[in-house]
């Protein structure tokens, strides 16, 4: 359980996962069952395996006010059985077959998967279609099941100063957006989630008319779609979609500042968020500019911050940036860099900030040109999991993409230019929309 980014010699059945074969892209097959389930089938015959998720079109941000963590909260739930299956057969029977299972929790999906040898697909649809609406616990598993997530709470924000920062930095870049609010909830929060609350959220988004059924595998579409006739075809849709009722993000006016001192910090940070569009909020080319961007300004050791704070200067040991494109609504830009010994943060902010602003007057074209190749080649590398092929496709459509816009990513990627990068680089790496954080060691213990 988890809350969640040159090509010679690539084999062309990995490139044309993405890219497509004569622009037609793989052999996907995309159906709808009468009840409203969507069906998306991936065939991969490399290996005699079939990944199997079932993707929810809610998470963190679709979580009631006051009840923050309760998406997360209930994907723990939903293994603690239904009337038909008590808490952990289903985890009993993955594990005895040989297979393997997880679930994960984002802002804007929520999924949940398996992976087993192909001849064993319609147990796993058997199970996951129970659970979609035969979910049934006791209250006594709550309060144990709450105090897990509590604890996980602890060890991965309540101990780690990093993480605190970044719970601060996103609180900070937005005001009014529960992407500000993390995936596992605020701890008060939690500590208040009850049945009541899991069984609510529950009936409200875990319908079929609400879900997306994603196979990639040796498997055959119209075997996996008569599957999912028999096993999925049997629950009844609660009717209209739940909708998401998500407020607006205000157009930023003002810098932000955050600091997070601690005496276990080994190592000062210096980070930056910058509010940015997302894929489905961005204009013609911006989300794809901002990926290019993102991996020509840190992405790696030849990337413009590396090569002017660490490599030229040495003002830092590492830097980097990152975009997270695949949102619903407005997301985040973020550039970082780790300070070299006796340098501070504060000291090294406006080099960084110099660095920032010189990018596209310094990077060649060469450069810009090996960005997007590097880019797309990272991303057909991460085809020979099965696993990465059903998510790649899996959260696109959670999110409210098409198979088209997946399919036709590289060639967008590739016609990114110099212009466009300038442009989105000088409309939305400003100040105005950004928040910048210090991670510091506390020395006055």
């Amino acid at each position: 359980m988890q809350h969640v980014m040159p090509a010679a010699g690539l084999r062309s059945d990995f490139a044309a996962a993405l890219s497509g074969r004569d622009g037609s892209g793989p052999p996907i097959s995309r159906s709808r069952l009468d009840n409203g389930l969507e069906i998306v089938v991936i065939p991969d015959r490399r290996v005699p395996v079939v990944t199997h998720m079932v993707w929810y079109r809610n998470g963190s941000a679709d979580d009631p006010l006051g009840q923050s963590g309760i998406a997360h909260f209930l994907e723990h739930l939903m293994f603690k059985g239904t009337e038909r299956h008590p808490a952990g057969e289903f985890s009993k029977v993955v594990s005895a077959l040989g297979g393997q299972e997880n679930a994960f929790t984002s802002f804007d999906y929520t999924a949940y998967f398996q992976r087993v040898a192909p001849h064993h697909l319609e147990r796993m649809m058997e199970f996951e279609a129970d659970r979609m609406s035969g979910l049934n616990f006791d209250e006594a598993v709550v309060a144990p099941e709450r105090d897990v997530v509590l604890e996980e709470r602890r060890m991965r924000v309540e101990t780690d100063p990093s993480a605190q920062l970044s719970e601060a930095m996103a609180a900070s870049l937005f005001v009014h957006h529960p992407y500000g609010i993390p995936i596992i909830g605020w701890m008060h929060e939690i500590e208040g989630l009850s049945r009541k609350h899991a069984l609510d959220y529950y009936r409200r988004f875990y319908s079929p008319d609400n879900a997306i059924l994603v196979v990639a595998g040796d498997v055959d579409p119209a075997d996996v779609i008569r599957l999912a006739e028999t096993t999925y075809g049997r629950n009844t849709p609660h009717g209209d979609r739940s909708e998401r009722l998500r407020p607006r993000e205000p157009e930023p006016r003002a810098a932000r500042r955050v600091s997070v001192a601690d005496p276990k910090v080994e190592q000062p940070t210096l980070q930056r968020l910058y509010l940015v569009p997302s894929s489905r909020t961005a204009g013609n080319r911006e989300a794809h500019a901002l990926e290019v961007l993102a991996e020509l300004l840190g992405g790696g050791p030849t990337s413009h911050l590396y090569r002017t704070l660490v490599l030229e200067s040495g003002r830092a040991v590492n830097a980097g940036a990152w975009y997270m494109g695949s949102a619903i609504d407005e997301t985040r830009f973020s550039a970082y860099a780790v300070p070299a010994a006796g340098v501070s943060p504060a000291e090294l902010e406006p080099e960084f900030d110099r660095a920032i602003a010189s990018c596209m007057s310094r990077v060649s074209e060469d450069a810009i040109e090996r960005s997007k190749t590097r880019l797309i080649a990272e991303t057909i590398y991460s085809l020979d999991s099965q696993g990465s092929l059903a998510r790649i496709y899996g959260s696109a459509l959670a999110v409210g993409e098409t198979l088209e816009d997946v399919r036709r990513w590289p060639e967008d990627i590739r016609a990114i230019t110099r212009d466009d990068l300038a442009e989105v680089a000088q409309k939305f790496l400003t100040s105005r929309r950004s928040v910048t954080g210090y991670l510091l060691k506390d020395t006055s213990c």
